[in-house]
């Protein structure tokens, strides 16, 4: 019994964490807490980085009362730094159809001097405004289903007939929307005759 009272005090206290140990040892997680954290905001901001960025422009809404027929256009620009893949176009919140729809797809800008122009008896082949620089314009082709979008490039949209467009909505202003994997573009235009 006296050696087990006498044992025991010895063998507590060499047991026992000192302040100084235990202060180290909760520095040591807080370092490790810090530097966990700031790891997880540098990857979160270096992926972010190159982040989605579409512009739309020059967008148009044409009824032709001479041939009862509409048509939609929009330039869409990815200013971003990474591809995307145009998955919806409405006009008025219908959705578009593909086999209505007509693009063109490459490196180009249209100045503020060119503007999209209606398109006669829009088909496959025919002629847009964007010139190639020696005169000779490009041709559309229609649209297979989702359209891609590479980073830097630029497409422009014709859309035949978007549903809902009438007569009686010249004048009145309707909405194109754009719809992407992340996010959903939207433009607001008049819709107007076409100047032949």
């Amino acid at each position: 019994m006296v050696f087990s009272a006498t044992v025991r005090p010895l063998f507590s206290s060499h047991c026992a964490l000192t302040t100084v140990m235990t202060t180290l040892i909760i520095l040591v997680v807080a370092v490790l807490l810090a530097s966990t954290v700031s790891y997880f905001a540098i990857n979160v901001t270096s992926t972010r980085e190159q982040e989605e960025s579409i512009l739309l422009a020059k967008q148009h809404v044409w009824y032709n009362s001479l041939a009862r027929d509409s048509q939609a256009a929009i330039l869409i620009v990815n200013t971003g730094g990474r591809d995307v893949v145009v998955q919806k176009v409405t006009v008025r919140g219908q959705t578009v159809n593909w086999s209505e729809t007509f693009y063109y797809c490459g490196i180009f800008t249209l100045d503020s001097n060119t503007d999209i122009t209606y398109i006669e008896n829009i088909s496959e082949g025919s002629l847009t405004p964007v010139s190639d620089g020696a005169g000779s314009f490009e041709s559309i082709v229609g649209a297979p289903g989702d359209l891609p979008l590479p980073a830097g490039r630029s497409m422009l949209v014709y859309v035949k007939n978007p549903d809902s467009i009438t007569v009686g909505d010249i004048g009145l202003t309707v909405a194109i929307d754009v719809y992407t994997m992340q996010a959903i573009y939207y433009k607001e235009t008049n819709v107007e005759t076409p100047v032949f």
